[in-house]
C-alpha cells in the first residue's frame, strides 16, 4: 500500500500543483522520485511528529493539499492533540497516511504497534477515518478525498488482501447476502482471513473501509441478524455500535500488549486472527440461537 500512496500522490501532484508531502524520516528514499519531480513540494523534516501535523494545518491554511506520512503510532497516537486542535479544531484540510498498521512491524515490539489509532481518531469532530485493505482500495480513497477540505486519516498496511473489491467512500461493501441469520462485519486487510474462514459457511459478509462516517444504512440492514465483527484494531465494533440495540460479538485483540515477536501471520495465530481462529469463533455463533425477528 505505501508504494501505492507514492504512485497515486505522484499522480495528483502532476495535475494538482497544491499537492504537498510532508515525511517524518520514513519512506523518503520511496520519494526520491517525487523530491526529484516536485523539489519545492516535498519536506523530510525528520523525526518530530508533532511538527509534522502543525506544518501540516499551516500548508492547509495557506490553499495546499498535504500529505503527511509516517509510522502509525508516532504519528496518531503520539501527535493525537495537533490532530485535534491544529487541523480539526480549526477545520483544515489534510491527508494523514501511516504506515504500520497494527503487527506490520511485529518484530520491533509494542512500541511500533498501533491498536487503537482507528478508535480514538474516529472520536474527534471533523475527521474522516479510512481503512483500506488493498492497493487498489487505497488509490480509489486517496483520489476521492485528498482535496475535500476535510481532514483524512488513511490506516495503510504492508499486508494487504488480495480480493478484488470495489470501494466508495462511506460506503460498505455487501460481499455476501445469504439471508443468513449471522452477518460478519469486517475492515481492511484481515478481509483476506475473513472471507476464506468463512468461504463455505451460512453468514453475509459486510465490508467497511470507511469507519467514519460509518455506513448506518447497511448496519440497519442487518440488524435482525446476529453481528459478529472480526477486527485487527480497535474501532470497527465502535463505530457499528453507534447503531442502537444490535446484537453484536467481536473477535479482536487481547486486551494485552503484544510481546509475541515474529511475523504479521505468527502474531494473527497467536490471538485467533488467522483463518482457522476466525472460523472456529463464526462457527461458534452459528452454533447459538437465532435471534428473534426473523
Amino acid at each position: 500500500m505505501r508504494k501505492q500512496f507514492r504512485d497515486t500522490v505522484m499522480d495528483l501532484a502532476g495535475t494538482d500543483d497544491r499537492v504537498v508531502v510532508i515525511l517524518g524520516d520514513i519512506s523518503h528514499f520511496l520519494f526520491m522520485p517525487f523530491q526529484e519531480r516536485f523539489p519545492r513540494r516535498f519536506f523530510n523534516m525528520g523525526i518530530c511528529e508533532n511538527a509534522l501535523v502543525s506544518v501540516t494545518a499551516g500548508l492547509s491554511a495557506q490553499g495546499f493539499h498535504p500529505f503527511v506520512h509516517t509510522i502509525t503510532p508516532f504519528l496518531t497516537e503520539r501527535s493525537l492533540e495537533q490532530i485535534k486542535v491544529d487541523l480539526c479544531y480549526n477545520r483544515f484540510g489534510g491527508n494523514i497516511v501511516s504506515t504500520g498498521a497494527s503487527f506490520d512491524y511485529a518484530w520491533d515490539g509494542a512500541t511500533h504497534h498501533c491498536y487503537t489509532d482507528l478508535a480514538i481518531l474516529r472520536l474527534i469532530p471533523h475527521i474522516e477515518v479510512l481503512q483500506p485493505g488493498s492497493r487498489r482500495e487505497v488509490d480509489t480513497l486517496m483520489r476521492s478525498q485528498y482535496a475535500n477540505g476535510n481532514t483524512t486519516y488513511f490506516r495503510t498496511s504492508e499486508n494487504s488482501h488480495t480480493l478484488d473489491v470495489e470501494v466508495t467512500f462511506g460506503r460498505a461493501n455487501v460481499l455476501r447476502d445469504e439471508g443468513a441469520d449471522v452477518t460478519v462485519m469486517t475492515s481492511g486487510p484481515i478481509l483476506g482471513n475473513v472471507f476464506e474462514a468463512c468461504r463455505d459457511l451460512p453468514v453475509n459478509l459486510v465490508y467497511f473501509t470507511t469507519l467514519k462516517p460509518i455506513d448506518r444504512e447497511v448496519i440497519e440492514r442487518f440488524r435482525h441478524t446476529r453481528i459478529v465483527v472480526v477486527q485487527d484494531a480497535h474501532g470497527l465494533r465502535e463505530a457499528i455500535t453507534e447503531v442502537p440495540d444490535l446484537k453484536v460479538s467481536c473477535l479482536g485483540l487481547p486486551d494485552e500488549f503484544c510481546a509475541w515477536y515474529g511475523t504479521v501471520p505468527d502474531i494473527r495465530r497467536k490471538i485467533g486472527l488467522d483463518p482457522e481462529g476466525i472460523r472456529a469463533f463464526v462457527q461458534a455463533r452459528l452454533g447459538e440461537t437465532a435471534p428473534s425477528g426473523r
